[in-house]
């Protein structure tokens, strides 16, 4: 991974003085939202140049904590396009679903129709990973869903239009049950993090253990870091 640019608008500021504190290395590149208040498919738009900038992409929500396992599994994961997913996941509306059957994506989406047949489905962890034609795939539709008005609307229903259409059959996914990870949206959810993930992390690789796929899914595998990215999240 080389270059990362992340996508600002509450309290901008705190963010520039985060990431101006980094010893990471990497050339981090901070793209204003103005109309943060609006769906977050505005800010990916705003971030629809990145997007197009050439080479692969790494799509991320800026609210995860994660364990590093969860990032390998997605940077080294032979699908081109690529989703992470969860099966050890809560009930209700708040969780992104992926459906799948078949071995195939039908669904992605955090209310799903009761009438859709599908063999099992998990959390989507907010991960993905993009070729470079579909990183600019997604660009396109980002900005039509602008020009159209469609600025209330999540950016996951962008990419669902990519996974349920045409674009199908070229995306995959991992499965990263049992590895510790969180998405924070509420004050419940930091208490998990200091609670239940942050120990987790903290651990060795031997002491983090994965949860077998139900049958004929393959189980979580581990994998080492490697390749080179553009992150826009």
């Amino acid at each position: 991974m080389s270059e990362v640019s992340i996508g600002v608008g509450y309290r901008a500021e705190a963010i520039a003085a985060e990431v101006g504190r980094s010893t990471s290395g990497l050339e981090v590149d901070l793209v204003h939202n103005p109309d943060y208040q609006q769906g977050n498919v505005v800010t990916l738009w705003h971030l629809a140049e990145r997007l197009e900038a050439g080479g692969s992409v790494l799509l991320m929500d800026a609210d995860v904590l994660y364990h590093r396992m969860v990032m390998e599994r997605l940077v080294a994961s032979d699908h081109a396009n690529c989703f992470l997913m969860d099966r050890d996941i809560e009930p209700g509306e708040e969780p992104v679903k992926l459906c799948v059957r078949d071995g195939r994506i039908v669904e992605f989406r955090k209310l799903v129709d009761p009438a859709l047949a599908y063999d099992y489905h998990g959390e989507s962890v907010g991960f993905f990973k993009l070729s470079e034609a579909m990183a600019r795939a997604l660009a396109e539709t980002v900005r039509d869903y602008v020009a159209r008005g469609r600025r209330e609307e999540f950016y996951e229903e962008a990419l669902r239009d990519l996974v349920l259409g045409e674009h199908g059959p070229r995306f995959g996914f991992e499965d990263i049950t049992g590895l510790p990870w969180v998405e924070i949206d509420f004050p419940e959810d930091v208490d998990r993090a200091h609670r239940e993930v942050l120990p987790r992390m903290l651990s060795t690789i031997a002491e983090v253990s994965v949860t077998p796929g139900p049958e004929g899914v393959p189980s979580p595998r581990a994998h080492s870091l490697a390749g080179r990215d553009t992150t826009a999240g």
